[in-house]
């Protein structure tokens, strides 16, 4: 509203007695008051806090504290809302929930009548001190028992340990000591007891005590002795033990297997039926006579026969290797078979001869060579008759092939030494040993630990100096490949010849199949017509 006017402080009076007019004024034209006024007619509790959170909200407002980070970026404005985000994200980080399972209280208030009805519901463990069912008072009708009552019959499983004996594991099953005396007495009339091999289960059955305190007799035993025999020990009707032998049928036929290497030889005789025993003794064999890398194909023919036992009641035995061969095209390439007392392998001609190198003394770089050097501790030149392995304090070292030893003890400057005799002239010796496993006089195979890396006689720190010998000479280790262990002649070469012949002979896989019964060990008719119908039908 405006008052009409003609410009000064006059009214013009053409417009009659109302000299007020209405206006529109534009954002522009109005002025805003310096300081705004508030009617403060704020009298609730709730209008005070409405009135508190506007304010509030206006200066948080004015305060510009979360600026829009997508304007006037590397301003001091941005970087205040950047630090305004960072800081947001760290307080949530903080709150983040945990994913801990959350106690909660129970649905309904566990009194002590509420937890007896409970327990004389419920089964637990008598390891975790169950008390099941409600307690009550003893009344003058309860009559203490004399004794607590026992099974009349114990059936129990033990295990001869590693170490143990016959008796004591007897007696630790809980046999009296006359019955597990005489139970040793009885089994070691028909086998010796220290040829029971550990892991043999014992199924022993012990009866009612005699009386209280006693220990329960032994009414039935039975055990597997061997492969080929179970022994059974039972009490008579006059309360004696007796001892019942019930041999088993055994078919010692060699078990042959043979297949196409394929792209590993190793997966491809597992899959073929072999045992992992004898697959690892097969590889380690021929590596000692072929490159497995380089000289086996794939398309080559594997051919492995090892000793093998069936029982007619199932159980299978696999023993050690007894022959390694591969073929191609039709051809062998390698046969070696197992021969003599000690148990090495011969090639097919009568010749034991390792060809694929010597394995080395320890798992360690060569720190000085053979030849001349100038010595670390005597300070001139001298001639180094030997190679020095670097390794540890302690590391095992083994022999380089087959041999019998021939002097272990203190050697001068050499310290601690072993000296090995490997035949056909040639020897070596591992000196400045820290200790020394073998004794003078002893057969040792390849790979077998000898002796230990040290630092005694004239050395400077742990390490192995290694030597050899061919004719009483020392010659440089590293110019050896191989070495020539026994070769066969005369009628031993005729009867190895022979039995090589007569063992691949067997066939492959036939002793995969199982053993068929025998007469005597048919199963009886069932008496009853009920079992005969529920007795499987054999289809011819």
């Amino acid at each position: 509203m405006y008052k009409q006017g003609d410009g000064g402080a006059r009214v013009n009076a053409g417009f009659g007695d109302d000299l007020w007019r209405p206006a529109t004024l534009s954002h522009a034209q109005i002025l805003p008051d310096a300081v705004p006024h508030v009617i403060p007619r704020a009298r609730t509790l709730a209008e005070r806090v409405d009135t508190w959170r506007e304010d509030l909200s206006a200066r948080l407002a004015r305060a510009d504290i979360a600026p829009d980070l997508a304007e006037a970026i590397g301003s001091r404005r941005w970087f205040r809302g950047l630090g305004t985000l960072i800081g947001l994200s760290a307080l949530a980080l903080a709150f983040w929930p945990d994913f801990a399972p959350v106690e909660a209280a129970p649905a309904m208030a566990m009194t002590e009548s509420a937890r007896d009805e409970f327990r004389s519901q419920m089964i637990m463990p008598l390891a975790l001190g169950a008390d099941s069912g409600r307690r009550m008072g003893a009344t003058e009708r309860v009559v203490p028992l004399k004794s607590a009552p026992e099974r009349p019959q114990v059936e129990l499983l033990a295990t001869l340990s590693q170490g143990d004996s016959f008796t004591r594991m007897l007696q630790r099953a809980g046999v009296g000591t006359h019955d597990a005396e005489r139970v040793a007495d009885l089994v070691a009339r028909s086998i010796a007891l220290d040829t029971i091999e550990p892991g043999t289960q014992v199924d022993i059955t012990l009866g009612r005590r005699p009386r209280p305190g006693a220990a329960r007799p032994l009414d039935a035993l039975t055990f597997r002795a061997r492969f080929d025999l179970e022994l059974e020990i039972a009490r008579d009707a006059a309360g004696n033990l007796a001892l019942s032998r019930k041999p088993i049928r055994v078919d010692d036929t060699p078990l042959r297997i043979r297949g196409t290497v394929g792209s590993s030889l190793y997966r491809s005789m597992r899959a073929a039926g072999a045992p992992a025993s004898a697959v690892q003794q097969y590889l380690k064999v021929l590596s000692d006579q072929l490159d497995m890398d380089r000289a086996v194909r794939s398309s080559d023919t594997f051919d492995l026969i090892v000793q093998y036992r069936r029982a007619a009641t199932g159980e299978r035995q696999a023993g050690e290797l007894l022959y390694a061969g591969i073929e191609r095209g039709g051809e062998p390439t390698a046969q070696l078979m197992r021969w003599g007392s000690e148990g090495r392998f011969y090639e097919a001609s009568g010749v034991g001869e390792q060809r694929n190198g010597l394995v080395a003394p320890v798992p360690g770089p060569v720190s000085s060579g053979f030849g001349m050097r100038r010595h670390p501790i005597l300070g001139y030149r001298r001639m180094h008759s030997g190679m020095d392995f670097r390794a540890g304090y302690g590391t095992p070292i083994v022999a380089v092939a087959d041999a019998r030893v021939t002097s272990a003890g203190r050697a001068g400057g050499c310290g601690n030494a072993v000296r090995l005799d490997h035949g056909g002239g040639l020897a070596t010796r591992y000196c400045h040993m820290s200790r020394m496993a073998v004794r003078a006089g002893q057969s040792v195979r390849r790979g077998q630990v000898i002796g230990y890396v040290g630092s005694t006689g004239l050395s400077t720190g742990p390490h192995l100096h290694y030597e050899m010998y061919r004719g009483g000479r020392a010659v440089d280790p590293a110019s050896v490949r191989f070495v020539t262990r026994a070769q066969l002649s005369g009628a031993e070469l005729r009867r190895f010849r022979a039995a090589l012949a007569d063992l691949k002979t067997v066939e492959a896989g036939a002793a995969l199949e199982d053993l068929a019964p025998a007469a005597s060990e048919a199963p009886a008719a069932p008496a009853r017509e009920i079992d005969r119908l529920e007795a499987p039908q054999r289809i011819r």
